[in-house]
């Protein structure tokens, strides 16, 4: 952001449980599709957001919904907060799973599974396992949009 590196902040505690609540205001989702919409015409970008599939490029090529049981993203965040996570692993699973009932119930581009993307469980699989999934599945989804293109 302007320059500087934020990832970590991005996945802190204090982002995580405000995230839903930002994300139902109408007109911070208004702004960011716009931004979004306009990152995507130049093609080759990878998005990963809620409402990516449905809402903001309802169009694209290729979409992925992925997913993981909330026990294991639990894990996977209670693993990257490090030594000192200042939340237990129940805890974290309870807001995950408050997190995606909040998405799933707002009334502005609600989290749901568009009809055309690809269901990619993660659970119990390496971020690897995941990758090659996606890029097997992406190829094959590319070579057929090719040959309809023909």
């Amino acid at each position: 952001m302007d320059g500087e590196d934020v990832t970590d902040r991005l996945r802190s505690l204090e982002v995580n449980r405000l995230v839903s609540h930002i994300a139902k205001i109408e007109r911070v989702r208004t702004r960011m599709a716009s931004l979004q919409r306009r990152m995507a015409l130049e093609k080759g970008v990878v998005m990963d957001g809620r409402d990516i599939g449905t809402h903001v490029l309802p169009d694209a090529e290729l979409k992925v919904f992925l997913t993981a049981s909330p026990r294991e993203r639990a894990l996977r965040r209670f693993r990257e907060m490090g030594d000192n996570p200042g939340v237990t692993l129940d805890q974290l699973e309870l807001e995950i799973g408050e997190r995606d009932r909040i998405d799933r119930e707002r009334e502005i581009a609600p989290l749901l599974q568009a009809e055309d993307a690809r269901l990619v469980d993660s659970t119990g699989k390496s971020a690897e396992q995941v990758a090659d999934e996606i890029v097997h599945w992406g190829l094959a989804s590319l070579r057929t949009i090719s040959a309809e293109e023909k």
